[in-house]
């Protein structure tokens, strides 16, 4: 999210890296729940097993394998076996769905309660360790949303709606992302905004919160052509100018132009740009 992912897609980076953090929070907790204590806490009387190190897990999810650490658990009564980590194949939309929406606008005892059962309904993780999961996402969050975005010369800044589903069974909803683009080339995930309409008065919102966080003013402000985001780009950024994001004005060529003329008319718009 700070740039040093190269060019691989944001929404991917993002849903990569959150994803691995909720995993190895719960298996963390999972762990926590076996011992009866958490990480460096010694046990009093007889030791109930230990941990030991790590080993890296892998599961697979529409936006490519994702890499984890999986704590290991030595001499413990019976042995140990993770129950979070049988269960991840099984659930990887589920968890896509919430690594947007944890810095989107947060997560939910519920949420990680549903995200962590098996086949069965049965919870893999006790109440105590979700309370202590969702503290750490939420805390997460709220440096996620409150960090100071001076540090960033944006030259170039990116705003649009990605629609995602946020909650099983339910209709897609607009997520409002802001990429920038530094003076040094690279790219930073800035703010991200779930339940927007992209209406002029949401947006204004939206900008103003990277406004006091820090943000100066960018040299050009890419968007499609959403009239409430173009006019609060106007309102919030009058220093900055502002173009229509080639890749929505491309779709918008292609729906209109016949599918035979299509190649060389994409060429040829491609050369003007």
């Amino acid at each position: 999210m700070n740039g040093h992912l190269g060019t691989a897609a944001g929404r991917g980076d993002l849903v990569r890296l959150a994803l691995r953090l909720i995993v190895e929070e719960a298996l963390e907790g999972e762990v926590a729940d076996a011992l009866g204590r958490e990480r460096y806490e010694r046990a009093e009387g007889d030791k109930a097993g230990y941990r030991n190190g790590y080993r890296t897990g892998k599961v697979k999810t529409a936006e490519g394998a994702v890499e984890y650490a999986a704590p290991q658990v030595r001499e413990t009564p019976e042995p140990f076996v993770s129950g979070v980590r049988a269960a991840l194949s099984g659930r990887t939309q589920e968890l896509e769905r919430l690594a947007v929406e944890l810095y989107a606008r947060g997560l939910s005892t519920r949420d990680i309660e549903d995200a962590f059962t098996d086949e069965t309904g049965r919870r893999l993780l006790s109440r105590a360790a979700v309370s202590e999961i969702t503290g750490r996402l939420w805390s997460e969050y709220e440096a996620f949303c409150k960090r100071d975005l001076a540090e960033h010369a944006v030259a170039y800044l990116f705003i649009d709606g990605i629609a995602e589903r946020l909650r099983p069974g339910q209709r897609r909803e607009a997520v409002l992302a802001a990429w920038g683009i530094g003076e040094d080339g690279r790219k930073a995930l800035l703010a991200l905004m779930a339940g927007s309409k992209e209406d002029v008065e949401t947006v204004r919102a939206f900008f103003h919160d990277l406004r006091a966080r820090g943000l100066g003013d960018p040299l050009i402000i890419v968007s499609d052509g959403a009239p409430g985001i173009i006019r609060a780009i106007e309102e919030c950024f009058p220093r900055s100018a502002r173009q229509r994001c080639l890749a929505h004005r491309m779709r918008n060529l292609a729906a209109k132009v016949p599918t035979d003329l299509w190649p060389e008319f994409r060429a040829r718009a491609t050369a003007c740009y």
